[in-house]
């Protein structure tokens, strides 16, 4: 996957200038800027091996093989454990299903944060982008500048220094989603912070490869991907309920 700096200059650079730090004056600038900087060049499809660790209370942890399949924007197919077993979920157009040994066990509205600000942003119109996380409860009037791991971002949602706040977070010179806070969906007074990590070179632009979920500052989960494939050719039954037993993208 890593590709040699002197073949990848000439993208970063001519990426790094399309949109100008004065023209960002809230979150609806900032999606445009981030679809702007990438939408011709980001992948459309994309697989990857997971390794996802779940952190317990007790210092214990658990390690677990996810196989995901994403066509951007708005589809995610998460096969885990060997994909035989058709254990599972497919994320479709804001509609998450869950499967237990091939079996539909259940239905629901479902936004997924990471799916729209690290992937679907950069690959549908910035318009619907806005909408979504508007839906979601972020105000996109309020923005302010920060600095992350050595890197400036732009944070969207709160004040400076309001950590309380619905907000996402964007490296402000590679236009990349870094963080996202919010409360925890099964636990509101719990508090939740996403981080995507390990920004590594794919297809001309980028894939963070490691990501870190915290509740309340303790670490509870973490993904890590390997085999990485920019645009592979997705039968479109990967992402149909109704095939769901009967189409793994790992044999495609």
């Amino acid at each position: 996957m890593k590709i040699k700096a002197m073949l990848l200059f000439p993208v970063i650079f001519l990426n790094l200038h399309v949109i100008c730090p004065q023209d960002v004056r809230d979150g609806t600038d900032l999606l445009r800027g981030m679809h702007d900087r990438y939408a011709k060049s980001w992948y459309q499809t994309l697989t990857f091996d997971q390794k996802s660790t779940t952190y317990n209370a007790d210092g214990s942890t658990k390690v677990e093989t996810w196989h995901e399949a994403a066509l951007i924007p708005g589809k995610l197919r998460i096969d885990i454990g060997n994909p035989a077993d058709n254990n599972g979920f497919l994320l479709v157009d804001g509609t998450v299903t869950s499967f237990q040994a091939g079996k539909e066990a259940g239905s629901r509205p479902f936004i997924n944060m990471l799916l729209v600000l690290g992937f679907d942003v950069y690959r549908q119109p910035p318009e619907a982008t806005a909408s979504v996380i508007k839906g979601e409860g972020y105000d996109l009037t309020r923005i302010h500048e920060e600095t992350w791991e050595g890197r400036p971002v732009y944070v969207v949602g709160a004040d400076k220094g309001d950590l309380k706040k619905k907000q996402f977070w964007v490296d402000k010179n590679r236009m990349l989603f870094v963080r996202v806070l919010e409360p925890e969906r099964q636990d509101a007074t719990k508090f939740q912070d996403i981080r995507f990590e390990d920004y590594q070179p794919l297809a001309d632009v980028w894939l963070a490869e490691r990501v870190e979920v915290y509740v309340d500052e303790k670490k509870v989960f973490s993904e890590e991907y390997s085999n990485v494939q920019a645009n592979p050719k997705l039968d479109a039954g990967t992402f149909d309920p109704k095939q769901f037993t009967t189409t793994h993208w790992e044999r495609q």
